[in-house]
């Protein structure tokens, strides 16, 4: 994956991420083949900052019903990254 807008998809806005914010965690939506290396660069090379670690995590699918028909909403990673202290991502707006 050699473009970092297909490494990193979209930005998780919730209540816990903005909780991580006060700690200088983001957390964003990342491509499932993407590993911890290739998240780190590629939020370095978007947002212009610098990363201290990234943790990910699988994220499963829970069962949906409609009606008769069983399914399950679709599976993804999600990634929380780590910046260096003074360094801030301003696409959450905080």
């Amino acid at each position: 994956m050699e473009d970092p807008r297909q490494v990193i998809l979209r930005p998780i806005i919730s209540e816990r991420s903005y909780d991580l914010l006060e700690h200088n965690r983001y957390s964003f939506e990342v491509a499932r083949k993407a590993n911890k290396v290739e998240i780190g660069q590629a939020v370095e090379a978007i947002f212009d900052v610098t990363v201290l670690s990234v943790n990910t995590m699988n994220v499963s699918g829970k069962p949906k019903r409609v009606r008769y028909a069983k399914g399950h909403s679709r599976s993804w990673k999600k990634a929380i990254v780590t910046l260096k202290d003074g360094d801030k991502i301003e696409a959450f707006g905080v």
